[in-house]
């Protein structure tokens, strides 16, 4: 299962009958215009399973976005047919089991070493990766477990030029005992790394109900995120007035602040789908 917990966080009759909702649309018929926009943007691919990638790389490419992601290592050259890219692929461990675990390390930098180079090849520029679950232990001894891991791997992506991003999640509503769920415990591991190549992916949804103050927290820490995800609060559905963000806003901020990565939406779609991505992508198009 893509996104490994898709089912958990949105329970399984609900995620039935909003995935299995989406069919396929023209791609013509889709197109917003230009995509003159300053940020690149890209597209969970976890929030579509029941469209096939083909269909949604086509549809997607139409309205501009440059990147389905959250992809394994099978998937990576459908979208390349579309000109797309995977701006962020699977990397090794889940949500739960991660990087906070010294007796998971061996496991993970394996996978690590396997996937970075097949990575780099590809041309994709970065790898996910978790800090796991807490399951009683403390935050400092997390930060430390994970460094010990981190630096393991480090070094290789820095020699291939990707990088590695943890992403920060909610442990509020959708993973409970989740422990990289603070932008200031990310930035300590960030540091405690020490590596160019280890930065943080800052999910806006799952900060806004962990933390709020998105915008001040983005400028206080922008030099430690290397990727971004969208989703409406509350609700993880689309990101339009239906819910508490303003995300033009939020766009323009890491326009201003010189970000030259990836905006990838994450949401799941109330409605029909593309017509809602294709919503986010003008959103978002600043």
């Amino acid at each position: 299962m893509e996104r490994r917990e898709m089912l958990a966080v949105l329970g399984a009759a609900s995620a039935a009958q909003v995935i299995g909702a989406v069919t396929p649309i023209v791609a013509d018929a889709m197109t917003t215009g230009d995509g003159a926009g300053k940020l690149k943007q890209s597209v969970c691919r976890w929030c579509y399973q029941s469209m096939p990638l083909d269909v949604l790389s086509r549809n997607v490419a139409a309205m501009g976005f440059r990147s389905v992601e959250l992809l394994s290592e099978s998937e990576w050259p459908v979208v390349k047919q579309f000109g797309l890219t995977c701006a962020v692929a699977n990397g090794p461990g889940t949500i739960p089991v991660g990087f906070n675990r010294l007796d998971q390390h061996d496991r993970l930098v394996a996978e690590s070493e396997r996937l970075l180079p097949l990575i780099a090849a590809a041309g994709i520029p970065q790898m996910i990766v978790f800090s796991g679950n807490r399951a009683g232990m403390s935050d400092v001894q997390g930060i430390a477990n994970c460094a010990v891991g981190l630096k393991r791997i480090t070094p290789l992506a820095e020699k291939l030029g990707v990088t590695i991003i943890m992403e920060l999640l909610n442990s509020k509503v959708d993973h409970k005992d989740y422990m990289c769920d603070h932008t200031a415990w990310g930035v300590e591991l960030v540091k405690r790394v020490g590596s160019p190549r280890f930065k943080l992916l800052y999910d806006v949804y799952h900060m806004q109900i962990m933390e709020g103050d998105v915008i001040r927290t983005i400028r206080d820490n922008h030099t430690h995120i290397g990727h971004y995800h969208t989703g409406g609060v509350p609700g993880r559905n689309e990101i339009d007035e239906s819910q508490e963000l303003f995300y033009p806003r939020i766009m323009k901020a890491l326009v201003e602040l010189g970000f030259d990565g990836y905006v990838a939406q994450e949401f799941i779609p109330a409605r029909d789908p593309m017509t809602s991505l294709r919503q986010a992508f003008a959103l978002c198009n600043v």
